[in-house]
């Protein structure tokens, strides 16, 4: 098989594998009301926690992250690091526009983490590390996020991945991107923070988790 053909299955696995709506999927066997008629309307953990299910909340998270996680541990197992790294952008780009849900998916943060896990773990643990320090400073889950997704381009560079450090720097855009209007209510003070009780209003994406 070519190195082109092999590339393109990578993405597409892996962007398969990113769309799929875990968030979405749980609340329905669950019989909530449908997750993207709530809050932000997001398919993220954020927006499943507004359904008041903790438990589907946490699933959510972690199943978010892992198929990131999978979709890199099966690509690299069968095409190598650059396959890897192209179903890295596809997985992401699932995760944010799912082609089942009209191209309207989550924000992404557990899916970056997750393919952090596959790609090289320990900066996981430095993105982890850099949301708790930045939340408990400023009770802010998304401000959390997005400065930590800063930290993890310069880490690769720092570490000498340039490969790494173009891929995560090109996804640190991409969440920035969908956390905008996130950016403008932390501009504006309106944000909501961590453990505070927010109306449930479209647009809204504060909350405890890593991310919607």
């Amino acid at each position: 098989m070519s190195q082109p053909v092999l590339l393109l299955i990578a993405f597409g696995v892996g962007y398969l594998l990113g769309s799929i709506p875990f968030g979405l999927i749980f609340t329905r066997l669950a019989g909530t009301q449908d997750l993207r008629t709530i809050g932000s309307g997001s398919i993220g953990a954020t927006n499943v926690l507004r359904t008041g299910r903790r438990g589907l909340a946490a699933a959510t998270l972690v199943c978010d992250a892992l198929k990131g996680t999978v979709a890199v541990v099966i690509a690299a197992y069968f095409g190598g690091p650059e396959a890897a790294i192209v179903a890295a952008v596809g997985a992401f780009l699932g995760h944010l526009f799912p082609v089942w849900l009209g191209f309207k998916g989550g924000k992404g943060v557990a899916t970056y983490i997750g393919l952090l896990l596959g790609l090289f773990w320990p900066a996981a643990i430095v993105f982890c590390v850099i949301w708790l320090i930045v939340a408990v400073i400023t009770r802010y889950s998304s401000a959390s996020a997005l400065i930590a997704s800063i930290a993890i381009p310069v880490l690769f560079w720092w570490l000498g991945h340039p490969a790494l450090a173009e891929l995560f720097a090109l996804l640190t855009v991409l969440l920035w991107f969908m956390h905008r209007e996130n950016i403008q209510r932390l501009l504006a003070g309106t944000e909501g923070k961590i453990g505070q009780t927010v109306p449930e209003m479209a647009g809204h994406n504060g909350g405890p988790p890593l991310g919607g």
